[in-house]
């Protein structure tokens, strides 16, 4: 699923993430600025990672687990946390923390309006991390996609039409890609060029520093300044295919 800039794209920066992955918010201002980079396309690729089994009820001991990761992600990103989050949600032991309704979302937003699917997953992480509300509930994501734009009925039929095995098949294709590419876990950014070379990019120098990942990026657009891009290793932290560590 891409999100295309107006330019002849050169390169395609692919974004392997999860909506419920605290170091894809982190990473959310580096994903804006890389869609403003003349040449390039960002492809995103929701990895499932808290479906099935993985889904997770709020209780005091999911809020003490995820509250130094979060306050980690705070001071690497300059990323925002709100009361409504901190005292709200994660007080909230009726709601539960799932990935596949909000993926479905993104995808059924992607569907409706070429770069919708990223608008909404960032939509998603300031409602979930900002305002503390509930985005694996329906009527959540519903008034989320009104507020983009989306009209109520296109996007109820799209969201219904993408629903259960078309998710599915998508966790599938980004799992893939995420292991054909060598990455350890959410977020991981793979920039590929048109011949089909590509190369993963740590994004761990660049977090709380977006313009100058615009400006890095650049760089990287021409075919032959590809290989420089590569990082021998990650040094970004990540949440793992199964959930987040600190």
């Amino acid at each position: 699923m891409a999100a295309v800039n107006d330019t002849p794209n050169a390169a395609t920066l692919h974004y392997i993430f999860d909506p419920m992955c605290g170091w894809c918010y982190a990473a959310a201002p580096l994903v804006d600025a890389a869609r403003s980079v003349p040449g390039l396309a960002v492809e995103f690729h929701g990895g499932g990672m808290m479906t099935g089994a993985n889904r997770r009820a709020i209780s005091p001991q999911w809020r003490e687990y995820v509250l130094p990761h979060d306050r980690r992600i705070a001071e690497l990103s300059g990323q925002p946390f709100g009361e409504a989050y901190f005292e709200g949600l994660l007080r909230d032991t009726g709601a539960v923390m799932d990935s596949e309704p909000p993926t479905t979302a993104i995808l059924a937003a992607e569907s409706l309006r070429a770069g919708g699917g990223l608008d909404m997953a960032h939509r998603l992480q300031r409602a979930h991390y900002v305002e503390g509300r509930r985005v694996a509930d329906v009527d959540v994501l519903m008034a989320l996609a009104i507020e983009l734009g989306f009209d109520a009925e296109a996007f109820a039929s799209a969201f219904a039409r993408l629903s259960g095995e078309a998710t599915s098949q998508h966790f599938a294709a980004s799992r893939q890609l995420l292991q054909r590419s060598g990455g350890q876990g959410f977020p991981t950014f793979v920039l590929a060029q048109a011949d089909g070379t590509a190369s993963r990019i740590d994004i761990g120098p660049w977090l709380g520093r977006a313009e100058d990942w615009k400006a890095h990026l650049k760089g990287f657009v021409a075919p032959s300044q590809l290989a420089g891009a590569a990082a021998a290793a990650s040094t970004a932290p990540t949440c793992g295919p199964d959930g987040c560590a600190i």
